[in-house]
């Protein structure tokens, strides 16, 4: 409570400050970890919380801890639990958003809920692992690729950049580059509709790749290839 106290001073009049934060079991309760978005109000209140659902391996936790003798790469010895779904948060004086945390922003088809579409997605990250390399302009080109197979706007806050302001066809609308700090004021695109890939998922491609497949077997048996 104390740390949000100090985080709600950020929070102008009437409005919210969406951050990351690790989120712990209160006390008494078997102990678990999630890596989290917390939303504070300006009362350091907390208005909406997602849990991540995609963890990196060995990064966030060790895949079949008990048989491989394997410690995290980054501190601690505590594996991150995993969030229950994707989620759409509803907050005061905001269209429903879609939160990702970090490298969700590159899985295709596993942006959004599955029971509710949001009006736009939020990816907050840290991408100073990467230091000054190409890791946050392929990171950022994967998460534009998500808004354009969405059809959603996405604005993306990045600890070191790049952090941007996209449309829902991949467009970058305003950023901050790499290692650079100031404040990014954006309007936030309108792109509610959603696309063919945003409500058929992998079928049609799938099914193209098929057909193709299929197409090419059929035309090497009836027109081998003379020895």
């Amino acid at each position: 409570e104390a740390r949000r106290r100090v985080a709600a001073t950020a929070v102008p009049p009437g409005g919210l400050l969406l951050t990351g934060a690790p989120r712990a079991t209160p006390p008494g309760e078997p102990f678990r970890v999630w890596n989290s978005l917390v939303v504070v109000d300006e009362r350091a209140g907390v208005a909406g919380i997602y849990d991540k659902v995609h963890l990196v391996p060995f990064g966030e936790y060790v895949p079949l801890r008990g048989v491989l003798p394997i410690d995290k790469l980054t501190h601690g010895a505590t594996d991150f639990s995993s969030g229950r779904a994707l989620a759409t948060l509803d907050l005061p004086g905001l269209p429903p958003v879609g939160p990702l945390i970090c490298y969700e922003a590159i899985f295709p088809g596993r942006v959004t809920a599955a029971d509710r579409r949001p009006a736009w997605l939020l990816n907050v990250t840290n991408d100073g692992w990467f230091g000054i390399s190409a890791g946050p302009h392929q990171h950022l080109a994967s998460a534009r690729l998500r808004a354009i197979e969405e059809g959603l706007p996405m604005v993306r806050a990045a600890n070191t950049g790049i952090s941007a302001v996209v449309d829902g066809h991949g467009r970058v609308i305003a950023a901050l580059g790499l290692g650079e700090r100031g404040v990014l004021d954006a309007p936030l695109p309108n792109d509610p509709s959603p696309t063919p890939y945003a409500r058929l998922g992998d079928t049609v491609p799938l099914s193209v790749a098929a057909l193709l497949a299929a197409l090419s077997l059929l035309t090497r048996r009836r027109y081998p290839r003379s020895s």
